[in-house]
């Protein structure tokens, strides 16, 4: 590849700095060393454990099949950086370029790349989330104390909120023989990520298996005894229920606190970048020095009308993170965009949940192969006349196929002729998404508007 002089001193003499130490700023900094960065490269990262794998920590951990500190990310390669673990950043000196740590220490850089991710959506009354019981799970360290408390045989787990994280965490209970309430605000579980009508299946999946499955409620309160542990859970239909564990599984915050004043467009909803991953300020402008990268990014999408995604997919960060690393040590012209199709898998209940593009943009709702009622089928989402996503349960094979759909804006309905068994007569119906006012426990992908400045976000603090 051919660099201009600046971009070749760069390589060869600049600073990076990434803050986030998860799969996005790993990979982004494997990338750079392997693109040719032999420069200054400084790891931020405010746990104290090196980067792990987050998706088994809601499957193989909760089962007891893995143990928490078994999920370290495999390296692709040493990357010969200063690793300062443990400490989280604090803030940001755009002009001064220097990132301010919790322990009041400062790191210069000539480049930064923010992966800071995000992380999980507490218990809004802070007495009532210190009771003894009572966890949420984003972390390994959650994750572990979770699965202790699990192997004790709880009489009960309540589990607020059911989105993927809530109804993995249910699936793993019910496997290991726990009886299980999940109490969600919606009409039925994943209704955030993919609709009603897919909710409707997802919440005769969870009954199937024995979940006490609670649609239209709330809890609006977790009761203590007189030790400090958890007890109770009481409910907006007024019932109570007789709790040992409650798992707060109401959504993830994006970490972009640290970056308030700064200068930058960051906020509840993510930091605003363009598809080369590089960071807009506050007016709007593109920053020279500042990339994105992971779930803490929120970027613009051409085949999604150029709305502003944030994509709270594995897949999505390890590709995000390799494009960022690229732009950062490469000059204009050899620099590229990000555009990976969104794509999410959860296994549930024994079921293998696959979806690809953006749901939520749905309209429609069409199901081309299998059946909804054996729990094993594919169907597409319609927006203004063209597939904008596909959901398969059991059906993965197909998933290849949609997202070639999606990339060549086909026509919905599908007019391609069914390879697979349909049923007689199906035709779309509403996809059934909650009013996006609302806020959901279940969206991997976030619509989040067309302005880069935007921070504001409506959040109802819930309950579930």
């Amino acid at each position: 590849m051919t660099v201009d002089g600046s971009a070749r001193a760069f390589r060869q003499h600049g600073r990076v700095v990434v803050v986030g130490a998860s799969l996005a700023g790993l990979r982004a900094a494997e990338t750079l060393r392997e693109e040719g960065f032999v420069g200054a490269l400084t790891m931020i990262g405010d746990e104290p454990s090196e980067p792990y794998d987050r998706p088994p920590l809601s499957k193989q951990v909760l089962l007891g099949k893995v143990p928490a500190d078994g999920t370290a990310l495999p390296r692709r390669r040493a990357l010969d950086a200063e690793w300062r673990l443990g400490v989280a950043a604090t803030g940001l000196d755009l002009t001064g370029k220097r990132v301010r740590l919790a322990d009041g220490q400062e790191v210069g850089f000539d480049r930064l790349l923010i992966a800071t991710g995000t992380r999980a959506r507490p218990w809004p009354r802070e007495t009532e989330a210190d009771l003894d019981g009572v966890f949420v799970l984003r972390t390994a360290d959650d994750a572990a104390r979770l699965e202790r408390r699990l192997a004790a045989r709880p009489r009960r787990v309540l589990v607020i909120g059911a989105g993927f994280t809530g109804s993995e965490v249910a699936s793993a209970c019910r496997e290991r023989g726990l009886e299980v309430t999940v109490a969600e605000r919606g009409p039925a579980p994943l209704v955030g990520a993919l609709g009603g009508v897919i909710g409707a299946v997802a919440a005769e999946l969870q009954r199937e298996h024995g979940v006490d499955l609670r649609c239209g409620i709330m809890v609006t309160a977790l009761e203590g005894d007189p030790a400090g542990r958890l007890k109770r859970a009481h409910l907006s239909d007024g019932t109570t229920l007789d709790v040992d564990v409650a798992v707060i599984a109401l959504g993830a915050m994006r970490n972009t606190e640290w970056l308030a004043g700064s200068g930058l467009g960051a906020g509840p909803r993510g930091v605003a970048c363009d598809a080369g991953c590089r960071a807009f300020d506050v007016h709007g402008i593109v920053t020279d020095d500042i990339f994105v990268a992971g779930d803490v990014a929120r970027s613009p999408h051409p085949l999604f009308g150029y709305q502003f995604l944030s994509l709270e997919h594995w897949g999505n960060a390890l590709a995000q993170a390799e494009v960022a690393a690229h732009n950062m040590i490469s000059s204009g012209p050899d620099r590229r965009p990000h555009l990976w199709v969104p794509a999410f898998w959860s296994a549930q209940f024994g079921v293998n949940i696959k979806s690809v593009g953006v749901p939520p943009m749905g309209e429609e709702l069409i199901v081309t192969q299998g059946s909804l009622a054996e729990r094993r089928f594919a169907a597409a989402y319609g927006h203004q006349g063209r597939v904008i996503a596909a959901v398969t349960f059991d059906h993965a094979r197909w998933i290849d196929f949609y997202r070639e759909q999606i990339e060549s804006a086909a026509p919905f309905p599908p007019v391609f002729a069914n390879v697979d068994r349909r049923p007689e007569g199906l035709r779309p119906v509403g996809a059934d998404f909650p009013d996006p006012a609302l806020p959901t426990h279940g969206p991997t992908v976030t619509l989040s508007g067309y302005s880069p400045s935007e921070r504001r976000v409506t959040f109802t603090p819930a309950r579930a």
